[in-house]
């Protein structure tokens, strides 16, 4: 690529980086929760907002999609005839803040301190929505064009699975057409070494109801005579697992590739430090199946987590009460060859065929389920995303695995055709999905030169 096609455009994005980081900081003060119902309103306001910002990028035909759920926003620049077409994706919902006492400032305030940006969605996926959008308006506010067709379809449900993007792609799947999509969500591994991910996991969910009376009970007249559904659902939820942490739900591994030595040759040219990764979430020692190293398990095997597990009294001091009911929720993260509904299936009867007779249980599937996603190793995508990458960083580009789940790979590759190269500048120990969640403003710096050049690259990619 000749680095002096994009001299114009990073100019301007140089001039105008303080306006630009003003602009992020107004899209992340919006507490765009998707999953709290009393935050809908919230959640149309960014759309809204964002696409406001398409339209000052210079995008055309832009427009909100709903289909039931939660908005999206579509834009589009189709003047570079001949060249091809590539679609930009991100998200502009956000996780639920929660716990907030563990903030240091409040979750929708953004905070600079250190040159990291503390605050709900920075990092996950705000910062290179914003990014991608300045990228456009440079190459539109200086050139006048852009060097392939582009088309950016911006989503406000990731955080919940992405439920209603299938209804979104069944009427606005020819308007989503494009040659590949470029994910501004997604994330790098290091701070200062670039990769690009060429999988994800898939995703599945279960709510689980344990019920052994009709009421809350007094606990020293009916202790020990009436089943505690707390102690139940405790070895219910045990059973899921061997001791050694393999799953041990009967039909859960149906599908399931082993290992290849490709496989443990690209991890192996990961440079990553098991220790330093233990340490920085202050674990005493990696856990899981044995014989597999920390990035297979979290890159190439499947898993059953626990996300939340209660009941009885919650509050301060004591309460002498047997409750009448227990609860959990589950998510699968799944691998390439997995039905999110069959193992949904599988977890279920595993469930009820451990449920102890003195009880009876509910268990409700929840919504926005995914498949896995896995892009060609010699996809020519791939290679002109390396060297844009390699060129920003000065270091070579690694290839790596998304352990999470972007609910658009799969279903873009399967309604669509499309492929998907994730491009994000979010960086894993940023702490998305967690208290205190932030993203480095040297991130902001590097994507906004990368963005700019990756249209030039990609000019390149032969049209489908």
């Amino acid at each position: 690529m000749n680095a002096g096609v994009t001299d114009l455009p990073e100019a301007w994005l140089r001039n105008e980086r303080d306006r630009l980081w003003a602009e992020f900081l107004e899209l992340v003060r919006i507490p765009s929760v998707s999953a709290k119902p009393d935050h809908a309103a919230e959640v149309r306001r960014a759309a809204e907002w964002v696409a406001a910002r398409c339209n000052r990028a210079g995008l055309g035909n832009v427009r909100i999609l709903q289909e039931g759920g939660h908005p999206a926003v579509y834009g589009e620049w189709l003047g570079s005839e001949d060249a091809p077409t590539i679609l930009v994706y991100a998200h502009f919902d956000v996780q639920p803040p929660e716990p907030l006492e563990l903030w240091t400032t409040p979750p929708f305030e953004p905070t600079l301190r250190e040159g990291r940006l503390y605050a709900r969605g920075a990092s996950d996926d705000k910062a290179t929505l914003c990014i991608s959008l300045a990228a456009i308006e440079a190459w539109l506010a200086t050139t006048g064009r852009l060097p392939c067709n582009v088309k950016v379809f911006f989503e406000g449900e990731e955080e919940t699975g992405s439920p209603s993007l299938g209804a979104i792609l069944d009427r606005h799947g020819d308007l989503l057409r494009a040659d590949l999509c470029l994910s501004a969500d997604g994330g790098m591994l290091f701070p200062d070494r670039p990769d690009v991910s060429v999988s994800t996991r898939g995703i599945c969910k279960l709510e689980v109801t344990l019920r052994t009376a009709s009421k809350d009970m007094h606990s020293g007249s009916y202790g020990g005579a009436i089943l505690n559904p707390l102690v139940a659902i405790v070895r219910l939820i045990a059973s899921l697992h061997e001791p050694d942490g393999r799953v041990a739900v009967p039909g859960f591994y149906d599908g399931v590739r082993e290992t290849t030595d490709e496989d443990r040759a690209e991890l192996a040219a990961v440079p990553f430090d098991e220790a330093a990764w233990l340490a920085a979430v202050g674990a005493k020692a990696a856990w899981g199946e044995p014989s597999r190293s920390v990035l297979e398990k979290i890159w190439l095997r499947p898993t059953l987590e626990i996300n939340g597990l209660w009941g009885g009294y919650q509050g301060d001091g004591s309460k002498t009460v047997l409750p009448c009911e227990a609860h959990a929720k589950i998510t699968c993260r799944l691998v390439p060859g997995q039905d999110p509904k069959r193992v949904v299936e599988a977890v279920a009867a595993h469930l009820r065929a451990a449920c102890p007779p003195e009880a009876t249980i509910e268990i409700r599937p929840g919504g926005g389920g995914a498949r896995a996603y896995e892009i060609a190793r010699d996809h020519p995508a791939l290679a002109l995303v390396e060297d844009v990458l390699e060129g920003v960083y000065g270091v070579p580009c690694v290839r790596t695995r998304i352990g999470g789940t972007l609910p658009l790979c799969a279903l873009f590759k399967e309604r669509l055709g499309l492929d998907t190269v994730p491009m994000s500048f979010s960086t894993a120990d940023e702490d998305f999905h967690a208290p205190n969640e932030f993203f480095r403003a040297a991130s902001f710096d590097r994507g906004l030169v990368a963005w700019a050049r990756v249209f030039q690259a990609l000019a390149a990619l032969p049209r489908r």
